[in-house]
């Protein structure tokens, strides 16, 4: 039997949490669907730990942290989330809204849809070497889940950017041996990072190659080694147990390329007023959306959620006089938010 909602949204991520903020305080509950087992989308993924300065009020907070606050946020209009399975087909009902369908094999019928999902799902930048994928969660891996896993290994980081120099000052002086190889010794890190890990290197604690790994060896079905042609000391053989390759994040749009929006790139292009899509009825927000003037920010995707709201809440009430009430002195927002209206207010 399908889920019957007024409102599905596509991505558990910041804006997509705020998207059901939104939603609740104009009493529409949301379904919440996301092809990662967890919400938070690349926030939680991809940099939980990294600090995020332009979040207003806030004048420094994590990536895990800013999204935890998110999910206070939204408990009192209760969500029901649907993760660890992907949309894969989007198609009109006989009556206003749409059919989804999840790789799950949930199916809703939904009045609206809200894709809040990012820049699409990110996949890693390959290590291109014959035959190295089947090493790939054994030896060779894009992304640390648990970073006691690599203590005590004789570790290789490859790539110059934020991740790489991150995970090789956590785990220089947990691992056997750590060596940091980029392709030229210009670095796209932070500098006080690319000089902590300098620092390191000059105490022997590490090393760093300029260069690229060209070739691997193997003994017993397993890596051993990495070849690499270097800059300066010319081809050098590094030992290791594993392999953490952070040569960057490709976004890849999925299956919302095959939903027949209109898109810019791989962006789907929308209004300025209601954040709808080509399609009436389909929403979009967040770092997904395009329109002339995008900024690609957190604190957008937030304000292009309220606007999304309040157009699917005349979309679905079209007769419905809708007021905008201040969550600081509305009895009824406060009562949707579960909290006491202080005296004094309306």
């Amino acid at each position: 039997m399908a889920v019957q909602a007024d409102c599905v949204i596509v991505g558990a991520g910041p804006c997509g949490l705020f998207q059901v903020f939104e939603l609740g305080l104009l009493d529409l509950k949301a379904h919440v669907i996301d092809a990662l087992p967890n919400a938070g989308g690349q926030c939680a993924e991809l940099y939980p730990d990294k600090p995020i300065y332009d979040i207003p009020a806030w004048p420094v907070i994590g990536a895990q942290e800013l999204i935890d606050n998110l999910m206070k946020q939204i408990r009192p209009f209760h969500p029901t989330f649907h993760l660890g399975q992907q949309v894969t087909e989007v198609t009109p009902l006989d009556s206003p809204g749409f059919r989804l369908r999840t790789s799950a094999g949930t199916e809703f019928h939904t009045r609206t849809v809200i894709v809040a999902g990012g820049v699409g799902a990110f996949q890693p930048v390959l290590l291109k070497l014959d035959g190295i994928e089947k090493f790939e969660d054994r030896q060779l891996f894009y992304r640390v889940k648990d970073p006691s896993l690599h203590h005590g290994k004789h570790l290789v980081v490859l790539g110059g950017g934020d991740s790489a120099l991150d995970w090789t000052l956590a785990l220089a002086d947990k691992a056997a041996s750590l060596t940091l190889i980029h392709r030229s010794d210009k670095f796209r890190a932070q500098d006080t990072s690319i000089g902590k890990a300098r620092v390191l290197a000059a105490a022997g604690r590490m090393r760093i190659l300029a260069g690229h790994v060209h070739a691997y060896e193997q003994a017993g079905g397993r890596v051993t080694g990495l070849k690499v042609k270097t800059v300066t000391e010319g081809d050098v053989t590094v030992p290791v147990d594993h392999i953490l390759a952070f040569y960057g994040l490709s976004p890849k749009l999925g299956p919302i390329a095959d939903w027949g929006l209109n898109l810019n790139k791989h962006q789907i292009a929308v209004d300025t007023e209601k954040f709808e899509t080509s399609t009436p009825g389909i929403y979009a927000v967040g770092d997904i959306n395009y329109y002339p003037g995008k900024k690609k920010l957190i604190l957008s995707g937030f304000h292009e959620a309220a606007l999304a709201a309040f157009a699917i809440k005349h979309r679905l009430f079209p007769n419905e006089k809708i007021h905008l009430q201040y969550t600081t002195t509305s009895s009824v927002m406060h009562q949707r938010l579960g909290v006491e209206t202080p005296k004094g207010g309306a």
